[in-house]
This record gives C-alpha cells, sequence and structure tokens, in this order.
C-alpha cells in the first residue's frame, strides 16, 4: 500500500514537471513567433506561462532552448513510435509507419512542431540548439534500430560501444539517412506551404515521404554519366 501511494506521487510530480516544461516551452514558442526570439526575454516567457521566473531555468538554460523543446518533444515521439512498431517490420517500413503516425496527428503539438521548424529557418541563434536536438535523435534511433535488428538470444547494445573499425556501422547509418530524408521534405514542405499563404497540406507530406523512403529503399548508389564522345551527340 505504502509502495502504491509512494508511486502515485512520483507520478504526479513526473506528470507536473511534464506540464511545467510544455507550458515554458509553448510560452517560448508563441511569444518568438509574434515578437520574434531575439526581442523575448526569459522573463517575458515565464510571465505568458504563469510560472516562476526561477522555474525556468530548472528546466531550460535559456530562450532559445526552451523554443526548439517542441522539436525535441517531437523526435521523442518518433523514437518511441518506431519502438512501437511490430517486430517483424523492416526498419523503413517501421520509420515510415512511425512517421505517419506522428504526422497524422493533428493536435496543438503537431502544429507547433512545424512552427517551431519554420522559426528556426530564419532564426541563426536557433541553428546550434536544433543541432543539438538532432543529434540525439539520431543518437537514439540508432539505438533503436540496433534492438529492432539484433538477434533475440544477443542482448542488444550501444550501435557505438565497444565496435571495432570493422564492425557494422549500420545503425547510425541507417538512422542518419532516414532522418536527414524527413527533415529535407518537411523543409521543403514547410517552406512551400509558407509562401503558397495555404495550410500545409498533409497529404502533400506524406506523398513526399513516401518517395524519399522509396529512394532509400531502392539503394542511393547510382551509375555516372559519362561524357559525350566529341563529335557525338546523345540520343
Amino acid at each position: 500500500m505504502v509502495e502504491q501511494e509512494a508511486g502515485a506521487v512520483v507520478g504526479r510530480r513526473e506528470r507536473k514537471k511534464q506540464a511545467t516544461r510544455a507550458a515554458l516551452s509553448a510560452a517560448a514558442l508563441r511569444l518568438s513567433l509574434r515578437h520574434g526570439v531575439e526581442n523575448v526575454t526569459v522573463e517575458q516567457i515565464a510571465g505568458e506561462a504563469d510560472i516562476a521566473l526561477r522555474t525556468f531555468f530548472n528546466y531550460f538554460s535559456s530562450k532559445e532552448e526552451a523554443v526548439v523543446a517542441t522539436l525535441s518533444a517531437a523526435a521523442e515521439q518518433l523514437i518511441a513510435e518506431f519502438r512501437a512498431r511490430p517486430p517483424e517490420e523492416t526498419v523503413l517500413a517501421a520509420f515510415r509507419e512511425a512517421v505517419l503516425t506522428v504526422m497524422d496527428a493533428s493536435d496543438t503539438g503537431g502544429r507547433d512542431h512545424i512552427r517551431a521548424l519554420r522559426l528556426v529557418r530564419t532564426t541563426p541563434s536557433l541553428v546550434p540548439y536544433e543541432l543539438a536536438v538532432l543529434a540525439a535523435q539520431e543518437r537514439a534511433l540508432a539505438e533503436a534500430i540496433t534492438e529492432r535488428i539484433a538477434p533475440p538470444s544477443s542482448g542488444a547494445v550501444s550501435w557505438d560501444a565497444g565496435l571495432d573499425e570493422d564492425e557494422s556501422v549500420y545503425p547510425i547509418v541507417c538512422a542518419g539517412a532516414v532522418l536527414s530524408a524527413l527533415r529535407v521534405v518537411l523543409d521543403r514542405w514547410s517552406r512551400q506551404a509558407g509562401e503558397s499563404g495555404l495550410p500545409p497540406d498533409i497529404a502533400v507530406l506524406r506523398r513526399r515521404f513516401d518517395a524519399a523512403i522509396a529512394e532509400l529503399a531502392a539503394g542511393l548508389d547510382r551509375p555516372g554519366s559519362a561524357p559525350a564522345e566529341p563529335g557525338r551527340t546523345l540520343t
């Protein structure tokens, strides 16, 4: 009984922390979209979230980190969805389904993710923080890929834990490739949607991401184009 009560207290405390972090992140993004990151202060973010200023620094080291926390949350959600996919799915199939599951989410968090991406593209001071999120996401996905492809009896280990030079680098190469493909598709999609002034079309995003995954599945190596011989034309 005592253990159950202690667990409930810990659960409530953790949910409260997550709610506070989300409130600060949402406030930072909202104010930055309205006024520009450079014109927003930590004091304003704390006030917008109705949270004490000293509490802000329990969660974030800077306003920039708070702004990109939306991207970090989306990255964690993607990894969780990937891990939850059926074990018989291939790596690319599982990643595709995980991405589409996240894309299909139509809640405020999903829309904030797109807004944050657009803001990063126009705010150089946010780029280092985005890169830190991407690096952490790549490492986490490589770990998840290692677990997916490891034989059940082998016991999955960190993809880079004491590997010799001749051992497989597939997990990190694959993680880097699929995440790069996703970033390219998201960047083009969000930029074109913004230029048109129309709401982003999720169906277009799905088609473009499917095409990118198909390219990876088919293999990226292609023959070069030989130059035409002098006096001859290519037909």
